[in-house]
């Protein structure tokens, strides 16, 4: 899959990448709560202004975390869209977070209710969370998004029961995306793949170090977006690299120590 960058899609704009095709993003935001600034906010926002719907994973339980996507959504209506956004309960399991979508009013809109899948509870600390859209074009999207246990806890025992989401749903158009403290190349993905659901992108680095090292500023290959390719195609994927705008890791990391990832889909 070729990579570009997203400051292609802020020169060019939407229309560059035609009428039929969506934005998705996904975005670890870190500890999402009282710990980000009304600037911080602005920024994410500016930042991910672009995409059509987005995905946030480590949305605090707390109110702080209900109160942050509620900011963020007034600063993505300050971009020059309507978005709208909906919150999960918290998780389960240890480690207790919520998630959140994020959509502009336009290009999609919410079918039913959003849910965390049960039938993943035991098997998944942090059981994702599911949401349909209606597109403008008419067809539905069911998104995923999950937060994996971190690398010490063995993520790859729990992104294994992944297909079991295709299983369960598997007359939908899935995507499953998120943070999932492993690269998509690991084993824990080949039955996803089998099932010809597959990552939107491949050797890409997505969390950011706490210093450049040998030129390098990014760490792991743990953020991607894995789609059905039955029907939907990803016409182009990446990161967006938002930490050219501080002087530094440590200051940029204050946003997030991941970057969004994003695909453009089509039907």
């Amino acid at each position: 899959m070729r990579i570009i960058y997203w400051a292609a899609i802020m020169i060019f704009g939407l229309s560059a990448f035609g009428q039929n095709s969506i934005i998705i993003t996904s975005w670890n935001l870190c500890n999402f709560g009282k710990s980000k600034s009304n600037e911080e906010l602005a920024f994410i926002a500016k930042t991910i202004k672009n995409s059509d719907i987005l995905a946030i994973q480590e949305v605090s339980e707390s109110y702080y975390g209900a109160q942050a996507v509620a900011k963020l959504a007034d600063e993505l209506n300050r971009t020059g869209a309507k978005w709208q956004y909906i919150l999960s309960e918290p998780t389960n399991g240890r480690g207790k977070e919520r998630y959140a979508f994020l959509w502009k009013s336009a290009v999609a809109k919410l079918k039913g209710k959003a849910w965390l899948e049960q039938s993943l509870d035991k098997q998944i600390d942090r059981e994702p969370f599911l949401a349909r859209f209606e597109l403008r074009s008419g067809k539905t999207l069911l998104l995923s998004t999950i937060h994996a246990v971190p690398k010490a806890k063995e993520p790859w025992r729990e992104c294994q029961y992944l297909y079991k989401l295709d299983e369960n749903y598997k007359a939908e158009n899935l995507l499953i995306m998120g943070d999932f403290n492993l690269p998509e190349r690991n084993n824990a993905f080949n039955q996803l793949k089998q099932r010809n659901i597959k990552p939107a992108f491949s050797n890409l680095r997505t969390s950011i170090k706490m210093e450049i090292k040998n030129g390098e500023k990014f760490a792991n290959e743990y953020d991607n977006i894995f789609v059905d390719r039955t029907q939907i195609k990803v016409q182009k994927s990446g990161r967006i690299d938002f930490t050219s705008s501080f002087p530094s890791l440590k200051e940029a990391r204050k946003i997030s120590d991941h970057v969004p990832v994003y695909a453009e889909i089509c039907f």
